[in-house]
């Protein structure tokens, strides 16, 4: 087997452990390729180690990881390749990579229609601003999204929502005059008293808020699976609580979903993004940001923050992402773009479309827990 087939073949294997209910990201299915290059893959026992050690995080993992081992690595009795290992012919692949999309795509749209079952339906709790950093919550804040279950779904919206709100309250530096608050207005203190003795009436300003609007571009592509879900219950709580907000998904092409979003049920919410068809396929970010370019060029001034969540992963020319980011760029206050993958210490930016994507943005950051997202709150001011 080639090693152009073998890589080819680990990427399956990542695809059918994901299939079967593991948090495999990219990056594990990156590790696992380079991982090859020390590992005797003609000694099935090293390279079933080195796969675990990999793909599985919890004892409850492994089970389910074997199963899949022994499916897919089948012992090779005799025939030509890497002894005790056997590949998958070339038109079984193919087959097998369409009954996997396929699955991806229906799997994601019951998902959606799924999530927030359970949430009732009210409006603002009064909680406090501040988001939880003692108790259980830290643990959840600090956790990566691949690995919830559906049983934290709940409470990660409760913190989700008080991140937004969080980040609505965010205030500049720029102040306006008022009449009783706020820091002294040395200047207009000094005008209004110049024709007397002592300065015996003071001015005052405090900070004003910026109508700042947000335009939000999140990728729901087959990569972004294990994230997409979770931050779209962070497009979802900006919705709800800025007052200027547009809110994008897109795969293969762009797709408007701010009137989907808005809604006091995030129940209610998902059923409407069940008609958004573009889940769980490929990745084309410079054609969807020229689509967006087009159609909605009269979103995005000197008062816009454009924030986009992608893992990078882009099957379209980085010339075309690189152009059509440019022009966002020229036109916008400023330019963020977060990457799950970021989370990941031994992440680099070395595909072709995140190379072409950084020297075009102001902040390169991770979204992949709630601590990235808690931590945008510096990055949103112009």
């Amino acid at each position: 087997m080639a090693d152009r087939e073998l890589s080819g073949a680990v990427a399956r294997f990542g695809a059918l452990l994901r299939e079967h209910g593991l948090p495999v990201t990219l990056v594990h299915v990156t590790d696992a390729v380079r991982a090859l290059d020390h590992l005797d893959i003609g000694d099935r026992h090293e390279l079933y180690l080195g796969l675990r050690a990999i793909f599985t995080g919890r004892p409850e993992e492994v089970p389910v990881f074997d199963r899949c081992f022994e499916a897919f690595w089948r012992a090779e009795p005799t025939g030509e390749g890497i002894p005790g290992l056997i590949a998958i012919p070339p038109a079984e692949s193919r087959e097998s990579d369409a009954v996997l999309k396929s699955s991806s795509q229906k799997r994601e749209s019951l998902e959606l229609d799924a999530w927030g079952r359970d949430e009732e339906d009210g409006g603002e709790t009064g909680e406090p601003l501040s988001v939880p950093m003692a108790s259980a919550s830290e643990a959840l804040v600090g956790q990566d999204f691949s690995t919830f279950g559906a049983d934290q779904l709940d409470e990660i919206l409760r913190l989700t929502l008080k991140i937004a709100r969080r980040l609505a309250h965010r205030i500049t530096r720029r102040r306006r005059p008022v009449l009783r608050r706020g820091r002294v207005d040395l200047r207009r203190t000094l005008r209004a008293n110049l024709t007397r003795g002592d300065l015996i009436e003071l001015r005052y300003r405090e900070r004003k808020r910026k109508k700042v609007r947000l335009v939000l571009l999140c990728d729901v592509s087959g990569s972004m699976d294990l994230y997409s879900r979770f931050l779209l219950q962070f497009l979802f709580a900006l919705q709800n609580v800025f007052g200027r907000v547009e809110t994008f998904t897109f795969s293969t092409r762009l797709t408007r979903i701010t009137d989907y979003l808005r809604g006091r049920s995030y129940r209610q919410v998902l059923r409407r993004l069940t008609e958004v068809r573009d889940w769980s396929g490929g990745t084309k970010i410079g054609e969807s940001l020229a689509q967006f370019n087009r159609e909605y060029p009269q979103l995005v001034d000197r008062r816009t923050i454009v924030i986009i969540l992608s893992d990078g992963w882009d099957t379209g020319e980085p010339e075309a992402l690189a152009t059509e980011l440019l022009r966002i760029k020229r036109r916008a206050g400023r330019v963020i773009w977060l990457n799950p993958l970021l989370g990941n210490p031994s992440y680099e930016p070395l595909t072709r479309g995140m190379a072409a994507a950084l020297p075009l943005i102001d902040d390169f950051a991770p979204g992949h827990n709630l601590a990235a997202l808690r931590d945008l709150a510096n990055k949103l001011s112009l």
